[in-house]
């Protein structure tokens, strides 16, 4: 099929969005989840031998018609939330559960999986339809398939109830920085905000009917006004807003309050994993990832703060005395760490990231993101028009490879708005399959919450953001790039997850580059690039407060992990996090901050007892991106060998095993430590 006809065919593929239907939606998810659950059974009732076409191929067709079906639903669910679609997305969603539960509690489809695993060719199929038969057979007992009926009708229940719980969960999060606004005629009160936030902020009083300014807790204005207000009342009522939001604490104390669905789910989590066998969530979490056990996690968690943390007290101390001394500030509160560690940055490097914006409009970052990737990986990216988006700022693009074969094809969907999740994320839309008629090419929504064009100016992005892109954009190509056939091991699918986010964390190092900079990097007035002296600051910058944005994501991990594996009834979830800082932290937050209440990763997304993956990705991330540095940052041969080891083996091959293939050896946590500037 030539590259015209590939991309004719993959574009008729795209979802509809302008023909979803609320009213209707719930009716036509349960029309073809029965439609598929009777076609499994016929499948299943049919004589002759179990083969791979007869059984995985026709599955894999079933689970792939619902999924394009319900896929584009989720995703607006996400990005274009109004009441309609959240009543109509709640009311479709235990029917979507119900389906892939009942999968996994049939006995009759274990059994001929297992009839697979056991036959005599199964030594000779490809090893992505050996994984596919393995995890499988795995996933069926993690799925309950050994219980009684009894148990499985509550694990069913539990699984009915904790999708249900974790989607009320983002809903009350985003209802909640949704309801609380400041606003002010007074523009002394906004002393220090950068010009692109007041911009901003102008903008939304004007769209709310009003004069002056209007902040909001959405994290484009959130976080630049924590790190440039010189209000610092005004720093401690934002401050108190975001960090109680959706809790029984701050202005809108008991609102959208998360406190009891967090304490439900702990306790579902747990009992679901005591169905199945394990002690305990966090071991039946680590069932499907790389890390070994429960206590190799915790290890692996401390070791890394123990390594960090002399440096984050040092830095924090520094921090202190720098806000005493310049600041006037004899007591460093939670609403001033930000404000005073931009101003010790600029103080120390003369680097700021509000200076760094003009030279980072969208449209040159962009063209910068596909420039670098093209380089390291041969593919070729374009603008593709004419498709249905669900919002006039999403733009589509296609990948091509080195020999003008269609790759795929992702949504871009980059500024914040109302009705959208905060927050960065890539999910799927399709997934890379071979059926009848040829390949299916994968499909990607890549989502940000940047700030959005203000009067006529483009969208600014800090250099933060632009690794936010980047990040985002390492798990589109590994989503896309994929070169296995079979849905459940392409792509992201298959793949333990705290290895996924190697390919993400990855990419993030080409922000630091000179040589990639100077492709993404362009004045929004003159063009010209990122001077060279602000080059060198923001290298010197890069490890500001690295110790202390270690133990930060370490502190997130700990809670995470430990509240799964110590769960126990009336478990005091504030205890656990409490514990946690004043084991790993080098500053706690006020008694009333609730941060776990709107810690959406592992109480709204796929996180649970597996935060820990983002450090334990980035050490691969780290000690991958090393090889580029002995080799070339753009060495052709080292990129073709990431692609071909990393980004197109998708999980066909375990993660470790694939590692291995592209470095030559175990991964080594140096390299983190180095890059971060925690290692002499």
């Amino acid at each position: 099929m030539n590259a015209p006809t590939e991309l004719t065919s993959a574009l008729a593929t795209l979802p509809s969005f302008s023909t979803i239907d609320p009213a209707t939606l719930p009716a036509r998810i349960a029309a073809i989840v029965a439609d598929n659950e009777r076609g499994i059974e016929q499948m299943l009732d049919a004589t002759g031998p179990m083969t791979w076409e007869r059984l995985c191929a026709r599955l894999d067709d079933y689970n792939d018609r619902l999924n394009r079906a319900w896929s584009p639903v989720r995703h607006l669910h996400s990005v274009a939330d109004n009441d309609a679609l959240r009543a109509a997305y709640n009311e479709a969603l235990p029917a979507i559960v119900q389906y892939g539960t009942a999968q996994m509690q049939n006995d009759r489809l274990c059994a001929a999986y297992r009839m697979l695993l056991d036959a005599p060719d199964f030594s000779s199929m490809s090893p992505a339809r050996q994984q596919v038969i393995r995890h499988a057979v795995r996933d069926f007992r993690l799925g309950g398939i050994e219980l009684d009926s009894t148990a499985r009708a509550r694990f069913s229940a539990i699984q009915q109830r904790l999708n249900q719980l974790g989607t009320r969960f983002e809903e009350h999060v985003l209802d909640a920085t949704r309801a609380w606004h400041w606003h002010t005629e007074d523009a002394a009160r906004l002393a220090g905000l950068p010009e692109s936030l007041l911009r901003l902020a102008a903008q939304n009083a004007e769209q709310a009917g009003r004069k002056g300014w209007l902040l909001t807790l959405d994290l484009p204005c959130y976080g630049p006004a924590m790190m440039y207000a010189a209000d610092r009342p005004l720093r401690e009522e934002l401050y108190r807003a975001y960090a109680t939001r959706a809790s029984e604490q701050g202005p809108d104390a008991g609102k959208f309050d998360n406190g009891a669905l967090i304490n439900e789910m702990l306790a579902l989590r747990h009992e679901l994993a005591q169905l199945v066998g394990f002690a305990n969530f966090a071991d039946y979490s680590l069932a499907t990832k790389m890390a070994p056990s429960a206590a190799g996690v915790i290890e692996f968690l401390r070791d890394l703060a123990a390594r960090s943390r002399p440096h984050a007290q040092r830095e924090f101390a520094d921090l202190q005395h720098y806000a005493r001394e310049r600041l006037g500030l004899d007591t460093l509160e939670a609403w001033d760490v930000a404000y005073a560690s931009e101003r010790l940055r600029q103080e120390a490097y003369a680097v700021s990231q509000e200076a760094l914006r003009p030279y980072f409009p969208v449209p040159r970052v962009i063209a910068g993101l596909f420039a670098v990737v093209g380089r390291l990986f041969g593919i070729e990216i374009a603008k593709v028009d004419g498709v249905d988006t669900w919002h006039a700022d999403v733009e589509v693009f296609r990948i091509n490879d080195a020999d003008g074969r269609l790759r795929g094809l992702f949504y871009l969907d980059l500024f914040a708005r109302a009705g959208k999740r905060g927050g960065a994320w890539m999910d799927e839309c399709i997934v890379r399959r071979r059926t009848t008629a040829g390949v299916q090419h994968p499909v990607a929504y890549l989502t940000c919450n940047f700030t959005p064009p203000v009067a006529g100016r483009p969208s600014l992005l800090t250099h933060e953001e632009v690794i936010t892109l980047f990040h985002e954009f390492g798990h589109g190509l590994h989503h896309m790039l994929t070169q296995i056939d079979e849905a459940p091991v392409a792509g992201i699918n298959g793949v333990a997850w705290d290895a996924v986010e190697l390919p993400s964390q990855f990419l993030e190092n080409w922000c630091w580059e000179r040589e990639a900079l100077d492709l993404l990097s362009g004045h929004h007035e003159t063009g010209a690039p990122l001077p060279d002296d602000m080059f060198e600051r923001l290298l010197a910058a890069k490890g500001f407060q690295a110790g202390m944005k270690m133990l930060r994501q370490i502190e997130f991990a700990l809670f995470d992990f430990r509240l799964h594996v110590e769960y126990q009834p009336a478990l005091d979830v504030q205890r656990v996090i409490e514990e946690v800082r004043r084991e790993v932290a080098v500053f706690s937050p006020p008694a009333w901050n609730r941060f776990q209440h709107s810690f959406s990763h592992i109480f709204g997304g796929g996180y649970a007892a597996g935060y820990y993956s983002y450090k334990w990705a980035e050490v691969l991330a780290a000690d991958a991106y090393a090889r580029f540095e002995e080799e070339g940052v753009f060495n052709r041969k080292v990129g073709a060998d990431f692609m071909t080891a990393i980004l197109e083996a998708g999980g066909a091959v375990d993660a470790m095993a694939l590692f291995r293939r592209f470095r030559g050896r175990d991964p080594q946590p140096e390299a983190l430590l180095r890059r971060s500037g925690l290692l002499s």
